[in-house]
């Protein structure tokens, strides 16, 4: 087999395959050990999502990649999303209920003596065979299939084992004295060492009616564990009023092309990300951002596709269609950490391939071994057909990928995009978190913080001369003074001039208006100490003079988010060090970080210069995430050992990152710290009592400690306990409003 050594990842294709047939972990090792055969092919299948993610050169046809998965005794297909998913559950579901009201009765003869009636082993043999032939079929043919290629899977031991028990008990009944009229027998949770043969009905019911449940378990958790997914993928509309040629016209979502303007009234969804250009209304972003709130928007704001419009009529021009939008790339993020692993998975799925070989020669050994030491056929066969039952190789299998798919699913919920299980990885190890300060502390836009006006002058009369000068002004500063004037009466102001290098002159209501830099005038002895003041806390002032006078100051500051205190205190009480990182002048960033409490701040630093300190950080041996959300962070994001995205943000800051918050708030960093490290807790705590399942439960059966049925119901609840476990991140309580 040649390698794929000259093969990089950028040369090669990504496929998904939706692969049916697999029962337990050790199927998937097995397709995956064909797939990775083959020349240039990285292939990875995940038994909790049926799916496979396959690295294939072009010379390799997808029909090769599905014949190989045939071969192996399994099928494949490339994913239809227009079809409708499998109702596993329910076909289990119905088995299952079958199982349940053949096996309880034959449970309740076996244990309790008192029921025994003449002939109750025949009843017995009677209500256990359609459990073992019907029920148990699954588990049987997964069995043959396998066995003509040669190969064993944690079916083969369900097989072996009911079927042992089953031939056995019949044999029993037909030539011992299990089979006559008055036959009884107490119950143990032990075997017995009696001379006389037994019936073991009650074992081959159990043990297929604990196995079902627990599949049927497993296959409820995976569809709930994929609502998120599947909501993302139907939440966006069918169809969307387009205007063309100067009329509405209702067309289907899929003929809706990039710069077309389409109407959305109130009560309807957003076609598709766009900018409105007409109209302003307030918009519930939950579903996709996780935002309580409706969010305002006018002309010249963004929307995004799926949202709901609460009010007023919007016209919107597309900007983003099909798998370009939000929607669409949330869901592609969403899946591909669905169907990637984590990387002690790897390990996991090693150990489940070699797990059954390892387990037939344990039971060969016990069979064996029994017999030598001087036990009879029936107990060494039975503690044989134990230890084939309870070492179920599923807990291992889906220890890993039901937390994810749950913690995953989870976070889309919330409005935290996790890009992958190696995320979770390095969200365990992180010790830094370093924040940039414009977007991710602040709210990115200049505010008026502060009005100073001379004796005799008022706050409002400053700010409303200053706002009517500026109406003619495109400047930040100016849209931040007119901004913080809203709702005031402002004159027209004329004879409008820039002044270089000084500001802006007006002339409003007869007078003379100059809103200057500090400089630009002689300044009042009281005034002059007031602006040295701002200054020294990061602040932009500007001055106003009325017919050459001064009047007053105004002190603008790029504002804190609401939230930034609080999020960066957690991230304290998460045992993360806070660094500030921005290009902004060093007097601005330390007042940002005196103001919410970070005591390392590095500023005036270019985007090469970001990566610098995040690799001097990695350098001294820690491990650092980034927050940032403009194309300056995008390499230091990349760069960091866990890159956290601002929904706010580029859509280069978005590639870059390890995690994407949907929208502006740091607290939902906060949230993807403490999601990221739930869900890694609740991985490592099912790995353990998987393997310290197998570890305990081997050589109690081995022993003679268990019987059958009771080592399968041992063996379900391994698995039960598992995919409950993961369910329990459902109740994640996030702390961002």
């Amino acid at each position: 087999m040649s390698t794929d050594t000259d093969l990089t990842p950028d040369t090669r294709e990504a496929v998904e395959l939706d692969i049916t047939g697999m029962t337990c972990a050790s199927c998937a090792a097995r397709i995956e050990k064909k797939l990775n055969k083959l020349d240039g092919v990285t292939a990875s299948v995940n038994y909790a999502t049926e799916r496979a993610k396959v690295l294939v050169p072009a010379a390799v046809p997808v029909e090769r990649l599905i014949q190989v998965v045939r071969d192996t005794g399994y099928d494949a297909a490339l994913p239809d999303p227009t079809a409708d998913e499998p109702d596993r559950a329910a076909d289990l579901k119905r088995d299952l209920i079958l199982a349940v009201a053949l096996t309880v009765p034959v449970i309740a003869l076996a244990m309790i003596p008192a029921l025994q009636f003449p002939g109750w082993t025949w009843v017995s043999w009677a209500l256990a065979t359609p459990v073992y032939l019907w029920c148990g079929r699954r588990f049987h043919r997964s069995t043959l299939v396998n066995a003509r290629h040669g190969a064993t899977t944690m079916d083969t031991l369900i097989t072996l084992g009911t079927t042992a028990a089953y031939l056995y008990s019949v044999w029993a009944l037909f030539f011992t004295h299990a089979g006559d009229l008055h036959y009884m027998h107490p119950f143990e949770f032990t075997l017995g060492r009696s001379d006389g043969a037994s019936v073991y009905f009650e074992a081959v019911t159990g043990i297929t009616t604990f196995l079902l449940a627990g599949r049927w378990f497993e296959a409820r958790a995976r569809t709930t564990a994929s609502d998120a997914l599947r909501a993302l993928l139907t939440l966006g509309a069918s169809e969307v009023s387009v205007l063309r040629d100067g009329t509405e016209r209702r067309i289907p979502i899929g003929e809706l092309a990039v710069g077309e303007r389409f109407v959305v009234r109130p009560g309807e969804k957003v076609a598709t990300d766009g900018q409105v250009v007409e109209g302003d209304s307030a918009v519930d972003e939950s579903m996709v951002t996780g935002e309580s709130l409706p969010v305002d928007k006018g002309v010249g704001d963004p929307v995004i596709g799926a949202t709901l419009n609460a009010n007023g009529r919007l016209v919107v021009k597309a900007t983003r269609v099909g798998s370009d939008t939000e929607l669409a790339r949330m869901a592609r993020l969403v899946e591909e950490a669905q169907t990637r692993k984590a990387p002690v998975q790897a390990v996991v799925d090693r150990i489940s391939g070699i797990f059954v070989p390892i387990v037939l020669v344990i039971a060969l050994l016990t069979l064996v071994g029994w017999l030598l030491a001087g036990e009879t056929l029936l107990f060494a066969e039975t503690a044989a057909v134990a230890v084939l039952i309870i070492a179920c190789p599923c807990a291992l299998g889906l220890a890993t990928p039901t937390a994810l798919l749950v913690g995953t699913g989870r976070g889309a919920k919330l409005g935290i995009l996790i890009a992958g299980p190696d995320v979770l990885e390095r969200a365990r190890r992180i010790e830094a978190i370093v924040l940039d300060k414009t977007g991710t502390l602040t709210r990115g836009d200049l505010r008026v913080v502060d009005v100073h006006p001379v004796t005799g002058v008022s706050d409002e009369e400053v700010l409303r001369l200053a706002a009517a000068a500026e109406t003619a002004s495109e400047h930040p500063i100016a849209r931040a003074i007119v901004a913080s004037a809203a709702g005031a009466d402002l004159p027209e102001p004329t004879m409008f001039a820039n002044v270089p290098g000084e500001g802006v002159q007006a002339n409003v209501a007869g007078e003379v208006i100059r809103v200057v830099r500090p400089d630009a005038v002689d300044l009042p002895a009281g005034l002059a100490d007031v602006v040295a003041e701002a200054e020294s806390l990061g602040q932009t002032v500007v001055i106003v003079a009325r017919e050459g006078r001064v009047i007053g100051a105004l002190a603008l500051a790029d504002t804190l988010k609401e939230h930034s205190r609080r999020a960066v205190r957690r991230f304290r009480e998460l045992g993360l060090t806070p660094v500030l990182l921005t290009g902004d002048n060093e007097r601005a960033a330390q007042a940002v970080g005196a103001e919410v409490g970070i005591h390392r701040v590095v500023a005036g630093v270019r985007p090469e210069g970001k990566v610098r300190v995040v690799r001097d950080l990695q350098s001294a041996g820690t491990t650092a995430a980034m927050v940032g959300d403009g194309v300056n962070d995008a390499a230091a994001l990349a760069a960091s050992d866990l890159g956290i995205a601002m929904g706010s943000g580029t859509d280069a800051a978005k590639e870059a990152a390890g995690i994407t918050l949907m929208r502006g708030d740091l607290m939902l960093a906060v949230d993807a710290i403490r999601l990221s490290r739930a869900t890694l807790r609740t991985i490592n705590t099912n790995l353990f009592w998987a393997f310290a399942y197998n570890v305990a439960a081997i050589p109690l059966a081995a022993f003679g400690m268990l019987t059958p049925m009771i080592a399968g119901a041992a063996m379900a609840f391994s698995s039960v306990f598992v995919v409950g476990n993961s369910l329990r991140l459902r109740t994640f309580r996030a702390e961002a409003a």
